[in-house]
Order: C-alpha cells, then structure tokens, then sequence
C-alpha cells in the first residue's frame, strides 16, 4: 500500500500530465509519453451541467490560465454560460479538501491524517460494519458529476469488491423519471435527439423547463432557429423562456398529465394520427384512445385551468403533419409523483403524430448533470455496466467475463433506490454510508430527515473536493477529491455525445482523482488484483466499450479519446467497424444486429430512423395511468402551492461550487426572495422587498418578499439552490422512476 501511495504522490508532484495519455502498467502509474504543451491549448467537456460544451483551455507553463469556448464543437458553437466561463476559479477556493480528514468524535475538529491510514480506516470500518450487521449494511450515494470511467469504477469495487448491494447515485434526483419512461417505452433508456433538432423544429413545446436559465446555450441553440417556430412554454410560472415563446400556458401546478392526455383525446377524436406509423411500430395505441375518451378539455379545465380553446388550438398545432414538432422537458416533468406517466404522455403524442426519429422531432429529456447520461449507462446501481440487467443469467455471465470477476460477486438484482437506502438508514438495516461527490444534507427533499438519520449511521464517509459542504462537514472521514480540471476521462451529454475532459491543473495538497482513490481503496480492501484492469482511465473506458457490445449503447467503433476529440465527440450508438448502429431490436444473444446499419455521416444523429424500437416486438409502447392527486394539497392553514426551480444560471445545485466564484455571486441576489402575486401579497399585507416567514408542516424559513405577476395567485415560487429550501418540501416519490417531487407542496406565508 504504501509503495503504490508513493508512486501516485510522486505523480502528482511532477510537470503536469494528462491522463488522457497513460498507459497500463502494474497499477496504471506508468511513465507518460509526452506532457501537455508548457504553452498552448487544449480542450475539455465544461463540468456543470448535461448540455456537454467543450472549452477551450489556455496553457502557460503547463496549468490552464484560462478559457474560452470552443467555436466548432457541435454542441456550444462557441458559446458558454457563466459557469463554464468561471468553471476554472472555482478551482482556487479556500475550502478545497487538500488531506484526508478523520473525525473520531463528534464533538471534536477532524484531525488530517495520511492517505495510507485514511484507506486502512475505511476498509477497517466498514468491514466491521458489514461483520456487525451483515453485508447489505452499507451502501453508497454517489453522483453524475465523475466521469465515465469513474463512476463505473466506482460500481464495481463496491458491488464486485466491498460486496455492496445498495448503491444509488443523485441522477435519482434528476432524470430517473426520464430513465424509466424511455425504457418502457422504447425497451432500452434511449433519448432520441440530437441538439440540431432544436434548429429544425416548426413546433417547440417545452414542458416544466425554463431553458433559457436552466440550459442556456440550448435556448441559444433554439434561437438560431429560421424556420420561424411556434413556441409553446406550457410551466406554472411566467419564466424567462415563458417571455420569449409564441404561446405560454400558464397551467395549474401538476396539471400537466391532465392536459396532455386531453391534448391525445382532441387528435384521437379528430382523426389526426399516424394510422399507417401506429400500426407498423406500436402497440397498445387501441387501448390508449379508449382511456382519453374521458380527458375532453372540458372534463379537465378544472385541474389545468386551460380554456378548451386553447387545448384544441394547441392540439392542432402539434398534429399538423406538414409541421415537424418536437417536445422537450426537464424538472419540472421529472420531479413529479406522477412523472413517468407524464413523460410517457408525452412520448404518446409523439409517437401518434409520428413526430421521431425525424429531423426536428422527438420526445427529449434534457438532463441536469455533466454526466447523468454517464450514470444511467455506467453506474452500476439500477442497471448492470453497459445497460445490462442485474437479473439476466447471460448479461451477469457477459460482465464476468469481461471484467474477469466471479459471476457469484455480481449482485442478481439491482439496488434500491436512494428514497429507499434513507429509509434503510431511518429502519437501522444500513449503518455504514459511502456519499461520494454529492451533497444530501442539502439536497435531499424534506432536509431534515437527512440530518436525523445521520445520527444513527455508525460510519459516514465523504468524498468531495471542498470541505465545507453540509455533508462533508458531518462525516467521520473525509477523502479529499481532484475535481473537473484537474483530472481526465469522459462525460456523456444528454444527447448521448461522449466527450473528453482533461487534467489541466494540479489538484490541491493531498487531493486525488476518484479514479486513484478507489484504486488506493480497493487495494486496502484487499480487492487490488480484481480490478487490474482498471489501470487507467484510458483502460477502462476500453472495458466499457467491451461491456456495451451488443447494447444499445454499443461504443466499440470509438477509437479512443483523440477519435472522440477529432469527431467533436461522438453519439452513442457507434458499433465497432465504423458501422453505426441507428436502432436495433435487443436480443437474447447478446450480439448486435446487423440490419439497419450504416456509416454515420454526420456530428448529429437520432435514433429510430428506421421506426425500430429496442423492445422484444421492435414496436414502442403506449403507457398510460389515471392522474393522481397532490400527495399535500393546500388547506386553509397552508393555502399556497410551493413551486421550486433554478433561479439564474449563476447557479448550480447546492452551490457547492458556483458559491466559490465571487463573479457568479454577483449574478444572483444575496438574499432569498419569495415570488408572490401581487394580490395575495394584497390580502397579507405583504409589501415588496418585506421580510417574511414560509412555513410547511415540516419547518417554517425566513425570506424577502418579491412581488410579480411571474406567479398565479395561490403559487409562490423559491430558487431551488438556498440551502434552506429542502426544510420545506414534501418528501413524496414517482412509484416507478422513485424520483422525488420537489416541485410542490403545501405551504403559508405571513409577514414578520
């Protein structure tokens, strides 16, 4: 243990390298064939959000000086929001975790100690946890914010390694529902788009999604539109991108399935589908016209608050077939109780007006995180490596073979789910907790939960890059991080483009990359010889491409990161032979079929060309449930509905790197405001800049009052980010994708 410590802390004192650029050797610390340029370029994947731009990092002396947007990468086409602009000094903060911190008592400062006893103390621990209370007792929540190579490393030393069965990551947060109504749908987690359709679209429905501060460079994108689209924002709040579309429908919170279903009724009722498309390529269509016979815009008024006119101008609108449409949501689809049904009633509509696998269409999840997209491949928690099912004799043999582990150590069935592995720890059956990049003791919906169930965990670790996060701070060991920047690998976008980040700084102190640090664990855990192969973050993106052969996701045409960086990166699917796999019917071979292959001749591709879907029938299904309620309607005592969402694109998440750049401070107030309707603000008494409280059934918060029509009456509206918020909501969960619902709650407001 300690010669292989030596030979990585060496590594990290010599002239700056990439990664990129090793090779294996006995523990993938082999001597490197050239350095970065001392002065010049490079490039690498911004590492905030799922949008995937590349920029262009400028070199003095061998470290990034700074950054500008690449102007031919297919994504940005030289754009950047403010935090790829300030993705660089966030890098420099005070907070930065430099040396392993061990805190043994709770009252007591954390003490630095070594890497060496660090690793020791983990395993030591954690194995007793395990011989106390059995193998299932410990579990990780890990993130979307590692790479590729990382992050499948990851869930494979706890699974394969630790004997871990219980891993989830916080993707469960953001895109699980999408995860899950493609993969009903289409039979395999599939987002059909590419960022060009935003371009050649007639029609532009985006759903719960305010683009224009969530994902600023696709609303640029969507801007550079000439085909003079109609744009339909259909969200609660008159946000940002509300003010710029063709056509806001201000719809009641959670009204959305209601009005999408009535949408189906008025297009069925007309005659206004894709007979020929339906028959060919679907199945359940006869059963999902009979069900919205009931939906009528008038039978749903209620619930959404749309006129019927308006529903069926819109749905005339959207079955135009001279019209390409193409509909796209985000978190406020995801994070709903119902989400997957309502991200499935999109895909409904779509598949009726045979608005996919054409220019300009589709129904498109855009993601939140830089690699949520890597996670829902490659994390190793509700799926096996490589899309693969936990479940299936072949798939688990595939792996073993592989990855050269025993086909006992992998798992028969997938993990639970992050709203489960909580009420694990809340039940005691989990005492020991691994939350690596991730920040639940902000994040997690009805925050206080998190916080109470901390306190019966018999060990916590923490692996993150600042210090000061409220998770970091509440843990027995923490293990400092290399973050973005400072280390190499792959992301993978939304639209399923895999591209290359790179180490262009050295991390702080004592700070490794994920990827070293669980070599140095697996080593400690006495697991080292298992994973050989894991030598490099090159090597093991070689293991991924092995894993997906055959998938859906099969990669085996990548020739390696300078093929991705010569290409602008590149869309999964790309099989082995230059072929690329447009869309094939999985099979119980695992091999990849041969049909409907072709030579990719472009940076943009969709998937389901040929209108073949990854079901055993190759037909895409119509999926479908009555709408349910409010899980915490308002009353008398709590009368307005709690609305949540980003609140400028200065932010991101927990702020736990956004906060460390005092230039996007200066984007975003200092204080937390409380959209509220004039009028309601009228009958409280309210005045506009007004110190308030917002109280729930779970704790009450201070604010300012902001006044604005941007609200209906009886919604208010706070930025997701403050770390207070989460007190606040309603810990409900979608019963299929298990994604929480942040995005309303009962709740009363009252001046101070």
């Amino acid at each position: 243990m300690p010669a292989v410590l030596d030979k990585i802390l060496k590594q990290k004192s010599g002239p700056l390298t990439s990664e990129l650029l090793l090779r294996p050797n006995d523990f993938g610390l082999g001597k490197l064939p050239r350095n970065l340029e001392t002065d010049g370029t490079t490039t690498s994947v911004c590492g905030f959000c799922s949008t995937g731009c590349q920029l262009k990092l400028h070199l003095h002396q061998g470290e990034a000086i700074g950054l500008t947007p690449s102007t031919d990468y297919p994504v940005n086409l030289g754009m950047a929001c403010p935090k790829g602009w300030e993705a660089l000094s966030v890098l420099d903060s005070k907070e930065r975790a430099t040396a392993p911190l061990l805190k043994e008592f709770a009252n007591e400062p954390a003490r630095e100690i070594t890497w060496d006893l660090a690793a020791k103390i983990f395993s030591d621990k954690f194995k007793k946890v395990q011989a106390t209370y059995g193998k299932e007792s410990v579990a990780f929540i890990s993130t979307g914010q590692i790479t590729t190579e990382e992050m499948a490393f990851l869930g494979s030393f706890a699974k394969f390694g630790m004997g871990v069965k219980h891993g989830d990551g916080n993707t469960r947060q953001c895109m699980a529902t999408s995860v899950v109504a493609y993969k009903q749908a289409f039979g395999f987690d599939a987002p059909p788009y590419t960022y060009a359709d935003f371009e050649e679209s007639d029609v532009v429905v985006l759903l719960g999604s305010n683009l224009a501060i969530a994902h600023p460079i696709l609303y640029q994108r969507l801007a550079r539109n000439k085909r003079n689209p109609d744009i339909v924002v259909i969200d609660p709040r008159a946000t940002e991108t509300a003010q710029i579309a063709t056509q806001h429908l201000a719809l009641k919170p959670k009204g959305d399935l209601y009005l999408l279903y009535a949408l189906a009724h008025c297009i069925i009722r007309d005659d206004r589908v894709s007979h020929d498309f339906l028959k060919a390529h679907t199945e359940g269509f006869e059963d999902f016209a009979e069900f919205v016979k009931d939906y009528s815009p008038e039978a749903t008024f209620e619930k959404t608050g749309i006129s019927a006119s308006v529903v069926e101008k819109l749905a005339k609108l959207i079955s135009d077939p001279t019209k390409r449409v193409s509909m796209w949501w985000t978190m406020g689809i995801n994070q709903s109780h119902e989400g997957v049904r309502t991200a499935q009633a999109i895909i409904n509509l779509c598949l009726m007006t045979e608005n996919i696998g054409k220019p300009g269409t589709g129904p498109n999840s855009i993601t939140g995180q830089c690699n949520a997209m890597g996670s829902r491949l490659f994390s190793n928690t509700t799926s096996l490596l490589g899309g693969h099912d936990f479940a299936n004799p072949k798939h688990r043999a595939k792996v073993s073979r592989i990855l050269e582990i025993p086909e006992e150590n992998i798992p028969t069935e997938p993990s639970w789910a992050y709203d489960q592995i909580i009420d694990g720890i809340e039940a005691g059956k989990i005492k020991g907790l691994w939350v690596i990049a991730t920040n639940p003791a902000h994040s997690w919906i009805n925050q206080a939960k998190f916080h109470k169930v901390r306190k019966k965990l018999d060990f916590l670790v923490v692996q993150d890059m600042y210090h000061t996060t409220e998770t970091a701070q509440t843990a027995d060991l923490l293990l400092p991080a290399a973050a973005w920047g400072e280390k190499s690998g792959t992301f993978i976008n939304s639209e399923r483009r895999i591209g290359t980040l790179k180490q262009v700084r050295h991390a702080p102190g004592q700070a490794l990359s994920d990827f070293r640090i669980f070599q140095l664990l697996a080593n400690a855990w006495g697991c080292g010889e298992m994973f050989e192969k894991w030598s490099s973050a090159p090597a093991a993106f070689e293991l991924l491409q092995q894993l997906s052969k055959g998938q859906p996701c099969d990669i085996t045409g990548i020739k390696g990161y300078q093929h991705l960086d010569e290409a602008g990166g590149i869309q999964w699917p790309l099989a082995e032979n230059s072929k690329f796999q447009a869309s094939s019917v999985l099979t119980e071979s695992l091999e990849p079929r041969t049909e409907h292959l072709k030579l990719p001749t472009s940076k943009e591709r969709r998937l389901f060309e040929d209108g073949k879907f990854f079901t055993p029938s190759g037909c895409a299904k119509f999926l479908f449930d009555p709408p349910t309620a409010l899980p915490e309607p308002t009353c008398e005592d709590y009368p307005f509905t709690l609305l949540t969402g980003r609140g400028t694109s200065a932010q991101w998440h927990t702020q736990s790197r956004t906060n460390k750049s005092a230039v996007l401070k200066k984007l975003y107030p200092s204080e937390l405001f409380l959209d509220l309707h004039p009028k309601d603000a009228a009958k409280l008494g309210i005045a506009d800049q007004q110190e308030i409280e917002i109280s729930s059934k779970r704790a009450t918060i201070s604010a300012k009052a902001h006044l604005t029509t941007n609200v209906n009456p009886g919604d208010v509206f706070l930025p997701m980010h403050e770390g207070s918020i989460n007190k606040l909501t309603f810990p409900s969960f979608d019963p299929h994708s298990r994604q929480p619902s942040y995005k309303a709650c009962a709740v009363t407001v009252s001046a101070v």
